[in-house]
């Protein structure tokens, strides 16, 4: 038997036909004895192998019809209960039926007898068949979960009908060696009961649960990782050494089955994640629903997102601009995969060329233009300023001049927080592009373009960012570098950011900034440490934290206001307005053409020093640049560049 259970070999149906009918004709004569008071002699008058044998018949047919012996076993569950109690109480009307019809006229028995005989009957062969399910179901649990030393012994968070599935589906498969101890949950009226034989505990006393219980890892399913109250189990779970894994809710597990492909290892972006953002999709929808959509950039990060977000609004068509040709490539097969019934427009193009920008606007006529195009890191920017000028200003400046030639009705700009009292070129870039969109809604060209500009911080698992290259440098042993020991950051998921950003679009009228609700800033120390946690390491044992100095241009920590602005709410929590600073559209214009006139030279003094009068409160920082704002007079050659 043992061999059976243990290596998940499956008893034929026939060997369960047969038990079951020995646990049926042993029940029958066990009942004829009590009722006779074990009186053999008149047993054996009273016809006992006749009436024996046919309810032996009428049971294995009533059995065999409901396909008693067609279930694992192992597997059984309430609804196989039922079946077995139904199946006795079917055989047990049958053969009322047919002993006053047939039997008793034919042999001495008083129907009283019969009727008492087979309510005992009843009672025990019902009882005996689920015990026998019960003993074997229990024996393949404790086999399987408690023999193998190989075991690795898991918590579910919750004990609600999802947590339970989750365990029926770790026990059921043939491949998983997870034995589940127990459930962890904070319902006061669950703790300390038991749930398919293992026991509830308490959240609150899981570092006493691991003292007494071996535990490996904790399982949760992913879709509820925004809860406080989960948060903190899983916080717990780390600071113990505990690893956790996710879970897919189970409607999508693949056939109904829990694949354990599909049970992975928390990851840091779930522990960062807040609770959903609320966004009215109604006002989305009517603003975009039939429209023509563009999207720069949309092979990034932010864009690829824009992308499917507004492609399930029903636009009548969405460009999606890039330069990056492989990226944008594979971004055509996911949306013709996911949205097979919208038009979708791949144009290869780089924003810096006007006249190939041009041909986009005169072709697809966009209503619509979402702007993601951008160069983003900050060292590589302070390296190569001229080039960041050319993409974020000159880019920037293109496509905005393009939607005023064209009648676009909303241009939608997606900036950074480091545009805000800016320490880099990167940055300084940036927001030189939101004085340039601001000023438009006072160009004499422009008649009926509505500019906004989004505002926010970093975006977890973004191309290039901080968590990507600490998962790299994990996995191959480390170290992890680390700028500064007191370096913040604020993060925001991928898909809240760009919720947020259609959200802002719907409700702009023109030349505001949105500035997002980013939450707490989060120390990027405190984030390397639980990633190697995550990890199932130590820190310092296993990696190291190594702290390399601040980068050129990197700020320990960022804001989402410039100096002189303050903000005023929205009927979105998480948005806010900026009261932003007017500019002089004459004098932005004079100061952009200088500026990028002084960029075709490459002579980057000049481009930065310009960038620094346009945008006063740049200040550099850890960068060879710090020298223009020490000395007013910069003499040639000085910097190296």
């Amino acid at each position: 038997m043992k061999k059976y259970l243990l290596f998940n070999r499956v008893v034929p149906r026939w060997v369960i036909m047969i038990l079951d009918i020995i646990i049926v004709a042993t029940s029958f004569s066990f009942s004829y004895f009590i009722v006779y008071r074990f009186e053999f002699v008149n047993i054996l008058r009273g016809y006992f192998f006749i009436y024996t044998g046919l309810y032996c018949i009428i049971t294995a047919e009533v059995m065999y019809i409901m396909r008693i012996h067609t279930g694992l076993i192992r597997y059984s569950n309430t609804r196989d209960v039922l079946r077995i109690f139904s199946s006795v109480f079917i055989s047990t009307l049958i053969y009322f039926a047919i002993t006053d019809i047939w039997v008793l006229p034919t042999w001495p028995i008083s129907s009283v007898t019969v009727d008492t005989m087979m309510v005992v009957n009843f009672s025990i062969s019902s009882t005996l068949l689920i015990l026998l399910r019960t003993a074997v179901k229990s024996a393949y649990y404790y086999i399987n979960n408690y023999s193998n030393t190989a075991k690795t012994f898991v918590l579910i968070y919750g004990s609600d009908n999802s947590a339970v599935l989750v365990k029926q589906a770790l026990e059921t498969s043939a491949n998983t060696n997870f034995a589940v101890i127990g459930f962890v949950d904070d319902d006061p009226g669950k703790i300390n009961k038991e749930i398919e034989q293992v026991k509830v505990y308490d959240i609150d006393k899981l570092d006493k649960v691991i003292e007494k219980r071996k535990v490996d890892k904790l399982i949760i399913m992913n879709h509820h990782l925004d809860e406080d109250a989960k948060k903190t189990a899983l916080e717990k779970c780390i600071a113990l050494g505990i690893k956790v894994l996710t879970v897919p809710p189970s409607d999508q597990w693949i056939y109904g089955k829990l694949n354990l492909q599909q049970i992975k290892g928390l990851k840091i972006e779930d522990l960062l994640q807040r609770k959903p953002i609320q966004i009215d999709t109604t006002l989305i929808s009517r603003d975009l629903r039939g429209k023509r959509v563009l999207v720069t950039g949309a092979a990034g990060s932010i864009g690829s997102e824009i992308v499917q977000q507004v492609l399930t609004y029903g636009p009548a068509m969405v460009i999606l601009c890039d330069q990056a040709e492989s990226p944008l490539h594979e971004m055509r097969l996911l949306v013709e995969e996911k949205f097979p019934d919208v038009p979708a427009q791949i144009f290869i193009a780089d924003i810096r060329n006007y006249g190939r920008m041009r041909k986009l606007f005169y072709d697809f006529r966009p209503e619509v233009v979402f702007h993601a195009a951008a160069y983003k890191h900050v060292p590589m920017m302070e390296e190569n300023p001229t080039e960041g000028v050319l993409t974020n200003v000159l880019g920037t400046k293109n496509v905005a001049d393009l939607a005023i030639a064209f009648g676009v009705g909303k241009f939608v700009m997606i900036s950074t927080d480091k545009a805000v009292n800016p320490s880099n070129v990167m940055g300084t870039t940036k927001r030189i592009a939101e004085i340039y969109i601001q000023s438009l809604k006072n160009s004499p060209l422009n008649k009926s373009t509505r500019f906004i500009t989004t505002r926010f911080g970093n975006v977890l698992g973004s191309n290039g960012s901080v968590i990507p290259r600490f998962k790299a440098q994990i996995e191959k042993g480390g170290p992890i570098t680390v700028t500064h020991p007191e370096i913040t950051r604020y993060f925001m998921t991928i898909p809240e950011a760009v919720h947020l950003v259609l959200e802002a679009g719907t409700m702009g009228i023109g030349g505001e900034i949105f500035i997002f609700d980013m939450g707490e800033p989060v120390k990027i120390t405190n984030l390397a440490l639980k990633m190697i946690k995550l990890a199932g390491l130590e820190p310092e044992r296993d990696i190291k934290i190594i702290y390399t100095g601040l980068r050129p241009g990197e700020k320990l920590y960022e804001e989402l206001l410039n100096d002189g602005e303050s903000t005023m709410p929205t009927y979105h929590e998480k948005i806010k307005i900026s009261k932003v600073i007017d500019y002089d559209y004459d004098q932005v214009i004079a100061d952009i053409a200088q500026l990028l006139e002084l960029n075709k030279h490459h002579d980057v003094v000049d481009v930065v020093n310009k960038m620094k009068e346009i945008v006063p409160e740049f200040i550099s920082k850890n960068s060879q640049f710090e020298i223009l704002d020490n000395n007013d007079n910069v003499e040639e050659g000085v910097l190296e560049v």
